[in-house]
């Protein structure tokens, strides 16, 4: 590879201008050892070097890049990364500072070259570094407690102080065992596992075999040395290896990509590494970079090949990863498309996450952020949201991913750390509504806390103005595990509202004059504004600083005109002239009209400004104490706004002001066509003669004769009146009333019992007959009025029956013309569509939708019209006329109505068989009676034809409608048997199947099953 040249021993490689040594091979000058014949790079396997050396030794080293970074989990760690240069090591410590390479925030010097650098995996060292240096001896070095401080600071920025580590002792690994000496390099993947514990690999004398080996630091005769113990000799080669301090465990990967799993606690021992199906675990292909992370409560190793196929466990997850890290309950991954992924791994399935990120595009946007092209992953701070990248040409690049900052500011929240949440939010623009909406309750029950903790007046007052009524958890911040979602504050009260009040009341209990401002804030968030309220603090603190500052900081948050009406809504003009001078109003307007409402009346003044302010139920009540010279005024803005209500709870009831708006009501209501509200107004009022004629137009004829009576009316005034009122209803059909009022008031019971008649009121007639004694009506009116009756029914009932007929038959010639030409449509298609056998049938049925097209687009300029014309267009196009486009819906429209008739005569023709059966017209009833058995049956039998819901030519809300209307309705037509259960003679009208069931057969199981019949086609 082009990037590292090999000059002897020292390997060199290039990154941001600058030459760094990496690696030393150091091969043993004395007498005997071997020396090397011949060296060169692999022509196709990038970072691998051939080396021959004497009696015919060969050495082959392959090298993958890795990031020394420490691994500690907690604030106290500094995210430190350790760079080789030489015998230097560069130590950048990101918590406090992003330092592009070669530059560092520090670094080690060492008396030779360095080959390792290996960081303690204990979370609390996590500092201490161990550097193995060409010389086989390795240096640790502690974080803190140093004497040497690194000062940095920038521009603008924050000034931190950091101790450098300092070297603790130097151990020298003895290798006088081996008689013919240790290669270079021959100890690696240095792992610190605990505080005098590391861990590292060698080649086993026998090829193809590893050999682990645990350092353990000692101090022998006040010589500091390495205790090499615990060889343990495994088949495979050992290419990679890692830690993971939470579980303990070490996984290792063999140069054939199996995972071990390597048991260091007691006894060393290696197993294979199994999933939790019981199978071994296995990378397709080597990986270059693996990583541990428990994923659904299992320990699961990650792998990253240099062709950028990513594995968990044997399972190939995506095949664009270019780097990635494991960082608290996150997985972050760069890709091939620029893109940085964070996924958190908590309560996620394996195909879940293959599946998440096998998608272009994520379906939450904080797991996903675009990135500059060929950047790679350096290190993650902990508990903080900075994560670094550095990019191909060697600077670096730091970003904070939305989901790690979320992830951090929820962990803030939850630890009631009001104070870092909201620096973090503010400075990485998050919506601050997330301070609340995260857990309402929590915030509610330490909303003390929160002021405390936030403390600056400026800082409170941008977490209020921010305030919404969105819930941001839902919106623009969903959890990525939706089973976290908090609950919500379950009041009923707005959020906004709710969040003010608790702010102003903490505030207030903590210092209300250090947060003056803050609640001035709190009262013209709210829903509407306290704005008066807000203005009264101010006049509170009239006369100080506090005064103008706060009235100032008022007019950034409201408009000026809106904060001038509502203090002149307080009536306090000094307030409103303190606010108009705060303004740009010109003094030439505002001060003639103060100085004009000065001179006023009190109650006449606070009128003038409400009605200015068009508060006019305010102004209605200042001017009803203004006195009864006022009252015109007062009755005109009452009419004038429509003040009624409110102006009658300002009088006594027995008061003649109260009488007078009254009767303005009543006058109103009788304009907005409420008759019987108005007529009561005016009874209240004694004011009966407009009362009488509000009942009258009411119909109310009950409250129109009890207003008679309290204007004294004499019999014959009385008469007339109950005359008048009989004719009104007479001419809207309701003869019954019209009735009672001849044969009570009038004392006309022979028009009454003609009016009865006329309506076949039969019942309440043949009671005033016999009431009166005048059996002579019987004959001359009520018999041939029975007679007329009947004849008129059987002649409605034949029309019907006749018209039911007819557009039936037409429906069936219909349907057969549409369905010709359907099939002839059908065949002219064929030969020229050789695969049209291929089109479904929703695309070759002719409907009734595409036949009327032509007529639908021919209409679009009615339908922009009024609803008069509209309804009048939509009559047109269910037009009868023969060979209309709608034809057929316009027949099954017709055939419906003709249903629902049938079914509103039912009541009508029961009661005239009665009467019919009652004086012995038993043929006229018997005709009657089969005359509607007819129809019913016509109907029944015509009904799976007309509306079959296998018609697929017609609307299929056409279909349902009339089949969840006419089916109950010919239920009910085929079980009332009109007249069932009546006490009649036997053997009185026996017809086929009669429809009054006299002899106590019910026809109940025939329409049962057409019932039934009907309701499955429609299911």
């Amino acid at each position: 590879d082009s990037e590292i040249m090999a000059l002897f021993h020292p390997l060199w490689t290039t990154g941001n201008y600058h030459w760094y040594l990496k690696q030393n091979l150091t091969f043993d000058s004395s007498e005997g050892s071997h020396h090397i014949v011949s060296l060169m790079w692999d022509q196709e396997t990038p970072y691998r070097l051939h080396i021959l050396c004497q009696q015919w030794l060969y050495l082959c080293y392959d090298w993958q890049w890795s990031i020394d970074r420490s691994t500690g989990g907690g604030a106290s760690d500094l995210a430190n990364v350790a760079v080789i240069d030489g015998d230097k090591v560069l130590l950048t410590a990101f918590r406090h500072a992003v330092v592009p390479p070669p530059l560092c925030t520090y670094q080690l010097q060492l008396p030779c070259p360095v080959n390792q650098v290996a960081f303690c995996a204990e979370p609390a060292r996590s500092g201490d570094l161990a550097v193995l240096d060409a010389n086989h001896r390795i240096s640790i070095y502690r974080s803190g407690r140093s004497s040497h401080i690194v000062k940095i600071g920038a521009v603008g920025g924050l000034n931190a102080s950091v101790p450098v580590p300092w070297l603790e002792k130097s151990y020298r690994i003895d290798i006088v065992d081996d008689k013919n000496g240790r290669n270079p390099l021959w100890l690696r993947l240095l792992t610190w596992l605990q505080d005098d514990l590391l861990l590292a690999v060698s080649q086993g004398h026998v090829p193809g075999h590893t050999v682990i080996h645990h350092l353990k630091l000692t101090s022998v005769a006040e010589e500091e040395c390495v205790d090499i113990s615990s060889h343990l000799t495994m088949a495979g080669d050992v290419i990679s290896l890692c830690y993971n301090a939470k579980t303990k465990v070490v996984a290792l990967q063999l140069s054939d990509g199996q995972i071990m799993k390597y048991h260091w606690a007691e006894t060393p021992t290696v197993n294979p590494w199994q999933s939790s199906s019981g199978s071994a675990v296995r990378f397709p292909s080597p990986c270059m970079q693996i990583a541990l992370a428990v994923l659904c409560g299992e320990e699961t190793v990650f792998g990253l090949t240099d062709r950028c196929r990513f594995f968990i466990n044997d399972t190939e997850i995506a095949s664009n990863v270019t780097s990635f890290a494991i960082h608290d309950e996150f997985l972050l991954l760069t890709t091939h498309l620029h893109t940085c992924q964070c996924v958190s791994l908590k309560n996620m399935s394996l195909k879940a996450l293959q599946s998440g990120l096998g998608t272009t595009s994520a379906p939450n946007s904080e797991t996903l952020r675009r990135i500059e092209r060929g950047c790679r992953i350096v290190t993650i701070v902990p508990q903080d949201t900075k994560l670094v990248l550095q990019v191909p040409r060697g600077n670096l690049e730091t970003i904070h991913h939305r989901a790690l900052v979320l992830a951090q500011v929820r962990k803030w929240l939850d630890g009631l750390q009001f104070k870092e949440a909201f620096e973090c939010m503010r400075k990485l623009r998050i919506n601050l509504n997330l301070i609340y909406d995260h857990n309402p309750k929590v915030f509610l029950g330490n909303v003390e806390t929160f002021v405390k903790q936030i403390d600056l007046v400026n800082s409170i007052n941008l977490f209020l103005t921010e305030l919404k009524e969105e819930d941001f958890t839902k919106t623009m911040y969903p959890p990525l595990d939706p089973a976290i979602a908090c609950e919500p504050h379950g009041s009923d009260r707005k959020k906004v509202d709710l969040i003010c009040d608790s702010m102003r009341a903490a505030m207030e209990n903590i210092g209300a004059s250090k947060y003056c401002l803050s609640i001035l804030t709190c009262h013209v968030k709210k829903s509407p504004p306290e704005l008066e309220t807000a203005l009264q603090r101010i006049r509170e603190l009239r006369g100080t600083l506090d005064a103008e500052e706060a009235l100032k900081y008022m007019l950034y948050l409201v408009n000026v005109n809106e904060l001038y009406d509502h203090s002149l809504g307080t009536y306090d003009f000094d307030l409103v002239i303190m606010v108009a001078e705060k303004s740009q109003k010109d003094p030439k307007e505002y001060l003639p009209f103060l100085n004009n409402l000065k001179k006023m009346e009190s109650n006449y003044q606070r009128y003038s400004i409400d009605k200015y302010l068009k508060r006019y139920p305010k102004a209605l009540y200042h001017l009803s104490k203004c006195g009864p010279e006022h009252f015109s005024e007062f009755l005109n803005l009452v009419v004038d706004q429509n003040l009624y209500k409110e102006a009658l709870k300002l009088y006594r009831p027995d008061s003649q002001e109260y009488k007078t708006v009254s009767y303005a009501y009543g006058e109103y209501l009788m304009q907005k066509h409420l008759p019987e509200q108005a007529g009561l107004i005016f009874f209240r009022c004694e004011a009966f003669e407009k009362a009488l004629d509000a009942f009258q137009v009411s119909g109310n004829w009950q409250q129109a004769l009890c207003t008679a009576a309290e204007l004294c009316y004499p019999e014959d005034k009385l008469a007339n009146l109950a005359r008048s009122m009989a004719g009104r209803f007479t001419e809207k059909r309701k003869y019954a009333d019209a009735a009672i009022l001849l044969e009570q008031y009038a004392k006309d019971y022979e028009e009454a019992i003609l009016l009865l008649l006329e309506g076949t009121v039969w019942d309440e007639a043949l009671r005033l007959i016999y009431k009166y004694n005048r059996s002579d009506i019987l004959e001359t009116n009520f018999k041939p009025s029975l007679l007329e009756a009947q004849k008129n029914q059987l002649m409605f009932l034949e029309t019907q029956k006749a018209s039911f007929s007819r557009h039936r038959k037409r429906l069936s010639v219909v349907r057969e013309l549409k369905q010709q030409a359907q099939n002839d449509l059908l065949d002219f298609e064929a030969p020229n569509f050789l695969e049209s056998d291929l089109f479904s049938d929703a695309s070759s049925m002719v409907t009734a939708s595409d036949t009327s097209s032509k007529y639908t687009h021919s209409n679009s300029r009615i339908s922009a019209r009024s609803s008069k014309n509209r309804r009048k267009a939509e009559r047109k196009k269910h037009s009868l006329k023969e060979g209309s486009p709608l034809e057929d819906v316009a027949l099954l429209e017709v055939l419906g109505e003709i249903v629902r008739i049938i079914d509103g005569l039912k009541g009508e023709s029961q009661n005239l068989l009665k009467y019919l059966v009652l004086f012995g017209y038993d043929g006229q009833a018997q005709e009657l009676q089969q005359a509607f058995d007819e129809i019913l049956q016509l109907t029944e039998h015509s009904i799976l034809e007309i509306w079959s819901p296998g018609l697929q030519q017609f609307p299929a809300n056409t279909v349902r409608t009339q089949f969840l209307t006419l089916c109950p309705i010919l239920m009910l037509l085929r079980d009332s048997s009109l007249l069932r259960g009546s006490a009649l003679p036997p053997g009185i009208l026996r017809g086929r199947d009669d429809l009054w069931a006299l002899s106590g057969k019910s026809r109940r199981h025939s329409f049962a099953h057409f019932s039934q019949s009907c309701w499955g086609c429609q299911a």
